[in-house]
């Protein structure tokens, strides 16, 4: 028996206007999915306890068969371990988002634009981050490399407590359109973190990087914006607990994060950048490779709805929805049949990202469970949120879904 998760991050959502209220799962075109439906198990889960942050942290720990309220560190940890970072027990480690951030002379005074600073590409990335860390190199910070705009910065806290007590963040992806004023950090360390985004928005405001960028009328990345702090996580190894041997293919380092700590291999795609325009086709293609290697088990994630619900864009979420339809499900089943063995195959979001809040939320998601040897029959319905929800009123906890996934 062969086990495949495939997430369509964020795909969940609520009604919005601009879909005539109806969802983005309601409004997209999937035949596959519905299809599917017909033969799988239908129900809710929710994936987040309502005291963690609403992420893909919590949500893909939680879909990997840990206990977010148990073994949740932060999220910048698990992005620096799928790059490689050493990390020492009085480190604390951060999200290092390259932004687009109003000028206002004032840097209090400005508006977050964008978390992505305009879907910056990962050559450009590269030579702003090359720069920083020299010009942080008199800091007391590390700096590591990541996808695109996702990077990591590194603080050794000395003697300070292990747990920081009143320390807040808030992820750029949360206050798109706000004045920054009142979401920037505040308690202990706070003022080294302000100096920190500071000092690289002055820098980065002439950076050759940025100046093409507005010559081409693009957004910029003129300053970092530091978040999802947190310690160095440990995990008991996946094998250890379900006795499966895995792989995680995605484009984002949070998910091969997770994975490395799990024990998991992390599988990178050329190609593949967690956004709409990605190597659908080369994914499909590592995962169904994986499985007939050898691995018993693969979780392969999908980006892209997540950022369009980031992004307010309604009909990017539907095509969004509708390509992971037909590039990813539709491939990886006839890849699946092909193998000639059987498998089961759980579909489902991590978490819902509303395309009218553009942020992450707490709702329960709804999931598709296949199993090739005992199919089901089912007449009359979709896989949607509504329907759902309508056949399971009671969402069951989802770091225990795994478990009954895998096992029976």
């Amino acid at each position: 028996m062969k086990y495949i998760i495939l997430v369509g991050d964020g795909m969940s959502d609520r009604p919005c206007p601009d879909l005539n209220g109806k969802t983005p799962l309601e409004v997209a075109e999937k035949p596959e999915m519905d299809a599917l439906c017909l033969r799988a198990e239908m129900g809710q889960t929710r994936t987040i306890p309502d005291a963690l942050p609403a992420g893909s942290d919590t949500a893909n720990l939680s879909l990997m068969g840990y206990d977010p309220a148990a073994h949740y560190t932060g999220r910048s940890p698990l992005e620096a371990v799928s790059m490689g970072v050493e990390m020492g027990d009085r480190d604390l480690v951060f999200r290092c988002n390259l932004v687009h951030v109003t000028d206002e002379p004032a840097y209090e005074a400005r508006t977050m634009v964008s978390h992505s600073a305009g879907m910056i590409s990962q050559q450009e990335a590269e030579a702003i981050m090359k720069d920083l860390m020299a010009h942080f190199a008199d800091e007391p910070v590390r700096m590591a490399v990541g996808a695109t705009y996702r990077h990591v910065l590194v603080m050794d806290t000395g003697e300070m407590p292990y747990k920081i007590e009143g320390l807040k963040t808030t992820p750029p992806h949360d206050i798109l359109g706000e004045k920054i004023a009142a979401h920037l950090p505040q308690g202990p360390l706070s003022e080294q973190l302000l100096h920190f985004m500071k000092k690289s928005a002055a820098f980065l405001e002439n950076h050759p990087v940025n100046l093409a960028r507005k010559a081409k009328g693009l957004e910029t990345a003129n300053s970092i914006w530091l978040w999802g702090e947190g310690r160095k996580p440990s995990l008991t190894p996946f094998y250890k607990k379900f006795h499966l041997k895995g792989s995680v293919v995605s484009a984002v380092p949070l998910l091969h994060g997770i994975g490395i700590c799990a024990g998991l291999r992390p599988i990178h795609v050329e190609g593949a950048t967690g956004e709409l325009e990605t190597n659908y086709e080369g994914k499909v293609q590592a995962a169904l490779r994986c499985l007939k290697e050898g691995d018993d088990f693969v979780f392969l994630h999908l980006e892209a709805p997540d950022e369009c619900g980031h992004s307010g864009i309604a009909a990017d979420k539907v095509e969004a929805i509708h390509r992971l339809d037909q590039r990813v499900l539709k491939p990886l089943l006839k890849g699946l049949a092909d193998i000639g063995e059987d498998y089961r195959l759980l579909l489902l979001p991590d978490h819902a990202t509303p395309l009218t809040l553009r942020t992450h939320v707490h709702d329960p998601i709804p999931y598709l469970l296949y199993d090739s040897s005992h199919p089901q029959q089912h007449a009359n319905r979709r896989y949607t949120e509504a329907q759902a929800a309508a056949l399971c009123p009671d969402p069951s906890i989802g770091h225990e879904l795994i478990a009954r996934f895998l096992l029976g």
